[in-house]
């Protein structure tokens, strides 16, 4: 018995071999995709600061994925092209946003959750709230250079800036997160270093 939407018949002088190519080629391109999604979830997250927006954001972005993959070139680079369509439908999502509460810093999501009982725990909260202090430009490039583990030209081109620019964003947000991890550490507010005894 035949599967009700399979067809075998060939259309005269095609190739038969075409279809079966366009799948696999379909489903090459599919798993790479796929092998991309942790760190568009990473890269979401930095930018919604939300587990279930950064979900939301990734789906939304594998659907422009999928639905314009004719227009992705074979052979330009994937990865930067998916985190292109991440970051301006992130930035697009936000112009739609602004009549709505935001809850950038996390301050009512962190009223719905229960405190960290475990020392990583206190750590990663610390990270996180020191990102949050860093300018918006300097915590995009630090995220996708040290977190998503993209090459300083992939995050400059995500970016639309040139390779200094990023290279510089990247070493100032290093240095800027240094500095209030410190602060937070001696128990000071500011980012300088913590006065003399």
């Amino acid at each position: 018995m035949t599967e009700p939407y399979a067809c075998n018949v060939a259309t005269p002088g095609a190739d038969p071999d075409r279809s079966r190519r366009g799948s696999s080629d379909e489903e090459a391109w599919r798993d790479d995709v796929v092998a991309l999604v942790p760190p568009l979830r990473a890269f979401a997250w930095s930018l919604s600061h939300n587990s279930a927006d950064a979900d939301d954001l990734v789906q939304e972005t594998l659907i422009k994925a999928w639905s314009n993959r004719d227009k992705f070139e074979p052979g330009t680079n994937l990865r930067a092209w998916l985190f292109t369509i991440l970051r301006n439908t992130y930035y697009t999502s936000l112009s739609k946003k602004r009549r709505e509460v935001p809850d950038e810093d996390g301050k009512h999501a962190a009223t719905l959750s229960a405190p960290p009982t475990q020392d990583w725990s206190v750590a990663i909260r610390s990270l996180q709230a020191a990102l949050q202090r860093l300018p918006h430009e300097h915590r995009e490039a630090l995220v996708l250079v040290g977190a998503a583990g993209l090459t300083y030209e992939e995050a400059a081109e995500i970016c639309g800036c040139a390779l200094g620019t990023i290279k510089s964003r990247v070493n100032r947000a290093r240095a800027k997160l240094l500095k209030i991890m410190d602060a937070e550490d001696a128990g000071t507010s500011d980012w300088g270093p913590p006065a003399d005894p």
